[in-house]
């Protein structure tokens, strides 16, 4: 009987090497994304909540494009003149990108150019709320809002302001002592904690202010859930600072 010839079977460990590369590969692609910019791991995450959202690498360099050039124009201006609005509303394009914010009616953040900088109103609608029901710990929605926002404003370099806003009608029933002054002054300052954990350093927050049911939308009733929101005024120049009150100094009595 003829003998048969010998086999090779010394190709096991090349599926073993290739395993290896792979998941080193996939070890770097990690680390190196951990390394880049906020925006970039804002994109990323974008992408892992929501595959199907994939902007082409032509609109993103079309829009670093357009906040470069509208700074470059900013800086070219006379320094009394008011700011670049190409400029801002390139930032607050740039913000409703990366919020992944798609024709969304009514739209759960509106954004307005001021005449120093942008102001952000964002909702705390039953359907997309960022707090949990008259608490001040936000939802996923209201995190992720707000990390992209302290993101924005430490790239940026704004001064921020933050309002909390309740409609009429709140039950606290349950809650002692606690109304609507109490909740909207807390919630303003627990986005004030979340944006300084995020990114924002504690100097650039010049305002938290809770506002209760006293400044309602125009046009809306009191009671209107788009009244439940928290509104972000974000500040390009630097705010003086309050001029101290002179102290009267006392007359000396008069000797008889």
């Amino acid at each position: 009987m003829a003998k048969k010839k010998n086999e090779h079977h010394g190709g096991a460990w090349k599926v073993a090497y290739a395993d290896f590369v792979t998941a080193m590969m996939a070890l770097f692609m990690v680390l190196w994304i951990l390394a880049q910019k906020p925006e970039v791991l804002a994109m990323t995450a974008l992408y892992f909540k929501d595959p199907t959202y994939k902007p082409t690498p032509a609109s993103i360099g079309l829009l670093q494009k357009e906040i470069q050039a509208a700074q470059k124009d900013n800086e070219l201006k006379d320094q009394k003149e008011p700011i670049n609005e190409g400029y801002l509303r390139a930032i607050a394009k740039d913000f409703y990108r990366l919020l992944n914010i798609k024709d969304e009616e009514p739209p759960p953040v509106d954004i307005t150019i001021t005449s120093d900088g942008l102001k952000m109103t964002v909702y705390d609608r039953s359907k997309k709320p960022i707090f949990k029901d008259n608490t001040t710990e936000t939802t996923d929605w209201g995190t992720f809002v707000f990390q992209n926002m302290a993101w924005l404003v430490e790239r940026h370099n704004f001064q921020v302001m933050i309002d909390g806003h309740t409609p009429t009608g709140l039950d606290f029933s349950g809650k002692k002592n606690y109304n609507s002054w109490e909740l909207t002054a807390d919630r303003s300052n627990a986005i004030r904690r979340l944006m300084e954990y995020y990114a924002v350093a504690p100097q650039k927050m010049k305002r938290v202010t809770g506002f209760a049911d006293t400044d309602n939308l125009p046009n809306l009733p009191s009671n209107s859930e788009d009244n439940h929101r928290i509104t972000v005024s974000l500040s390009l120049t630097q705010m003086p600072s309050p001029t101290p009150t002179p102290q009267s100094t006392p007359t000396p009595a008069a000797k008889n």
